[in-house]
Parts: C-alpha cells; structure tokens; sequence
C-alpha cells in the first residue's frame, strides 16, 4: 500500500512506533533469508502521541542515525518501506461488480464515500482486490485502506529530513500478517493479538486478506503500571517482578500478588477480545473459504507482552479457544527455528512488524534482481 516508486533497490524495514523505532534488513540467502542488520532505538515521551508525530525533528534526528547504529551489517542503503500507525488508519472490505483494472481504481474511489468516516479529500485512499480461495463470484472483493493525508505527509517529511527515501509506507497490521502467517494464506479465520508496549492490536486475517483491524490501550506497559499501583512499587521494579513472575507462580506469595494487579487489566483485555469476536463473527460474509467457516478457529500472539509467563494459557482459559504464540520467522527462514543468535525468539517477537517491512522489501529486490538476471 501507498508505494511510491517502481524500482525495487535494496531496502531496509523501519518500525516506527509512540515509544520505539525498529529497524531490519533481510539478505537472500539458500532457501530463503537471513537478518543482515537489526535494531531498537527509544523515542522519548511527546515526540510521537497516538500515532501522530508532535515533534518532526526530534524524530528525524533518531531516524538520521539507526543506519550506522543497529547490530549486524550497516545499513549502507536509504532507501526505507516504513510502517504507518494503526490507529490512524481506516480498512473495509468492498463489493464491487467484475470489472478492468482500470475501472475498478474509478470505482473504489466512487464506492469510498459510502464507508470512509471522513472527507475523501483529507484522506489518502489506497486498495487491493482481494483473492478468493474458491472462486465462483460474480463479483470481486477489494480490501480498501484510508488514512489522514496529513499523517501521510507528516510520516514522508520526517523520512525524507533523515536523508531516507521511502518506497512504501504500510499499515502495522499488513507486515505483521506477512510475518506471522505462513506463505501469508489461513484458510480458516485466524486472531493475531499485537501486544505492545502502548497499546494492543487485533488483527483478524483469513483466506488471502486482512479482514478487521482494531486497536485498544490495554498494552504490556498498563500491566506493569498496575503492578506498580498495587504494590506500591516503581515501574522498573514492577516491570522486573511482571517478567520474573508472571501468571504462573501463584503459589508463592510474591507471584500471588502479581497474579491480583495483573488480573483487573488482563480481565479488561478478555472482556476486549470477546467483543471484538463477536463483532467480526457478527459482520463476517465475503470470506469464500473452501468451507464456510465464519468463527475465529485460532488465536495468535505477538509483541513484547506475548512474552508474559502463562498469557496463552490463560487466555485459552477464559476464551476457550487455540492460542499460540506466533513465529516471526516463519515466513523468513528455511526451517522453523526457535533462536537465530544474536536476536533471540523471545525479542523477535517484538519486530513482527519490522520484520514483515524487511520482508516485503527483500523479497520486491530479490523479484527485481532475478528479473534483471
């Protein structure tokens, strides 16, 4: 989405997030790829609020420097497929008659008024037609994406003022799926829960496209609050005692004390997932699967708060549905492998989207290259 050139030269994935940035490059290497070069980087409070940058500077100067600072290789190449903010963005699956491609662009942006919230002329509109598993419509489903233009503006000056040159920004959401799922296809529903440190998004991806996006502030950093709050603790210590204890020593009389202040938020999160279930299973209709499954059949977890000790098992519990932790490797590496030095899986789980930017990035280079070739 939103691609700017044509040309696909080597490039790099920038995660850019309220309270991080994150950066990988991928590498062609036998039987798939390998991280060349990857980062985190903090951004300090009020630079980015809700996915809205407050501060282009600052930002551009954290940005001017993740090149030369991330771990690996150096990053030699400007040119950048960057992440836009999820909250900010706007996605609906459409109905629209068989038609030419060149119809079909007219028609989308006709068709864009009856579902965008907001004048089509402070927006920038942006789709792809959407494949059906089994193909037997009379008509073609496009997956239509819309955010503020002066968002995407803000995002492409800031790229631009740290000497990068985007090729395409993409919503949060997109890369996640391209590294979470395999050869990015479900064919059953399926629930990817972002468990960030700010705020947690749902991703609900079946057949070959996104179908829901949402997000809410139940984050990884309003569970340690909570502890801090119950316990009377500073952040630090609470965050320390959150990764040390987690959900599974309710036996010993810290753990039990972590378990209470983690309860309230992570109850609110269940009761959150339940409704939004609810919301997509209620809404569902254009999936055409090879079998007509309109329920979500499995959970996934991702981000720093899959992490938690025991978050899956509970979640199990209360939701009485498969949840697992995702693999962010999976669609990059050869084999399934749990730890790749010097990034292990746990930390990984935190560059999903980061990896999915790299992803995309690779694989337009490597198509490019072979062509050339």
């Amino acid at each position: 989405m939103l691609e700017f050139l044509n040309i696909h030269p080597a490039a790099f994935g920038l995660d850019i997030s309220d309270l991080s940035v994150k950066v990988a490059q991928l590498k062609k290497s036998k039987g798939g790829f390998s991280l060349s070069s990857f980062g985190e980087f903090p951004i300090g409070p009020g630079i980015i609020e809700h996915g809205q940058i407050q501060k282009e500077k600052e930002l551009a100067e954290i940005l001017r420097g993740v090149r030369t600072q991330v771990q690996g290789e150096k990053i030699k190449t400007p040119y950048v497929i960057a992440s836009l903010p999820e909250e900010q963005a706007f996605l609906q699956i459409i109905q629209l008659p068989r038609m030419n491609k060149e119809d079909l662009e007219s028609a989308v942006r006709f068709e864009a008024e009856n579902y965008v919230p907001y004048s089509l002329d402070t927006m920038e509109i942006d789709f792809e037609q959407v494949a059906p598993v089994v193909d037997h419509l009379d008509h073609v489903d496009v997956l239509l994406a819309a955010l503020p233009k002066t968002t995407v503006e803000s995002y492409v000056a800031v790229l631009k003022a740290a000497g990068l040159i985007p090729l395409a920004l993409e919503i949060e959401s997109s890369a996640v799926i391209r590294a979470l799922i395999l050869h990015e296809t479900a064919p059953v529903p399926v629930l990817v829960v972002d468990l960030g440190a700010t705020r947690t998004s749902f991703i609900v991806f079946t057949g070959y496209s996104l179908r829901f996006t949402a997000s809410i502030a139940v984050s990884s950093s309003r569970l340690t609050q909570s502890i801090a709050e119950s316990l009377h603790i500073g952040f630090a210590e609470a965050e320390a005692l959150k990764i040390k204890y987690g959900l599974e020593d309710p036996a010993s009389a810290s753990g039990k004390k972590v378990l209470e202040a983690l309860l309230p938020p992570l109850t609110d999160l269940v009761e959150q997932i339940k409704k939004h279930i609810n919301y997509y299973e209620s809404h569902a209709g254009h999936e055409h699967l090879s079998a007509p499954i309109s329920t979500i059949q499995k959970i996934i977890l991702c981000g720093g708060g899959a992490n938690l000790k025991g978050i899956a098992q509970f979640l199990v519990g209360e939701l009485h549905k498969e949840v697992g932790i995702g693999n962010p490797w999976v669609n990059i590496l050869p084999t399934s492998l749990q730890e790749l030095p010097p990034l292990s899986f746990a930390e990984s789980l935190r560059y999903a989207t980061v990896f999915g930017l790299a992803l995309r990035a690779a694989r337009a280079h490597d198509q490019s290259s072979s062509s050339k070739s």
